[in-house]
């Protein structure tokens, strides 16, 4: 194996994955939320440094080629879970994210089963795209998850007829929940289209897959 800059950030993204689940179990929200947050940004991040690096700096290596899409898929399968399990239920989120895990899963069990053929299924530019939403779309939602729970915050031991007031502007607002409710609003509805981009986009290239693996899965072969 072949140790370089390109392969240890993505190896720190790899190791990233199940810290955004940690965030939760150790620290209480918002501080599990901001933390997973960073977290998730800052791995995202390395996903396109790793990949320049390499190709800028000539360190393509057959290491790198197998972990980056398991840190990908790794980073993406447990945000959606966290995400999920702090959620509402809400079949506009369930949806989608069934979707973009059924496809992970369904891909890389397609790509184990061809084995040395599995390089007829090599990454897209759309695949690309797709993984560039999903992260955008789970980054936004994480956010969300910290408006909220701000807004919780400043709501807590409030009476509700003083909570509408504020937000109608019969009181002033002194600790700002209406801009901390906008922002849980949109950031929700936001973090909810680019997930369902992403889910599009998940369906396309795994059809696209499925269609490239036919000949190979063709009886007497």
């Amino acid at each position: 194996m072949k140790w370089n800059l390109p392969n240890i950030l993505t190896l720190l993204r790899l190791v990233a994955a199940p810290m955004v689940a940690l965030m939760f179990l150790y620290f209480t929200r918002p501080y599990a939320d901001w933390f997973a947050l960073l977290l998730f940004v800052s791995a995202a991040v390395t996903d396109w440094f790793d990949g320049y690096l390499a190709r800028a700096w000539k360190q393509e290596t057959k290491l790198g080629a197998m972990l980056d899409p398991i840190a990908d898929k790794a980073m993406v399968v447990i945000a959606l879970m966290v995400i999920i399990k702090y959620s509402s239920w809400s079949p506009w989120l369930v949806l989608p994210a069934t979707l973009i895990l059924f496809r992970e899963v369904f891909v890389s069990g397609l790509r184990e089963f061809l084995g040395d053929v599995a390089g007829t299924l090599k990454v897209t530019r759309l695949a690309k795209w797709k993984t560039t939403f999903q992260m955008t779309a789970i980054a936004v939602l994480f956010s969300q998850g910290v408006f909220e729970h701000y807004l919780g915050m400043s709501v807590f031991g409030m009476d509700q007829s003083l909570i509408a007031a504020i937000l109608d502007g019969s009181e002033e607002d002194v600790l700002g929940l209406s801009w901390k409710l906008t922002g849980m609003e949109w950031s929700g509805r936001i973090g909810l289209w680019l997930l369902w981009l992403a889910a599009a986009l998940t369906a396309i290239t795994g059809i696209d897959y499925l269609l490239k693996a036919m000949p190979h899965l063709r009886e007497g072969r």
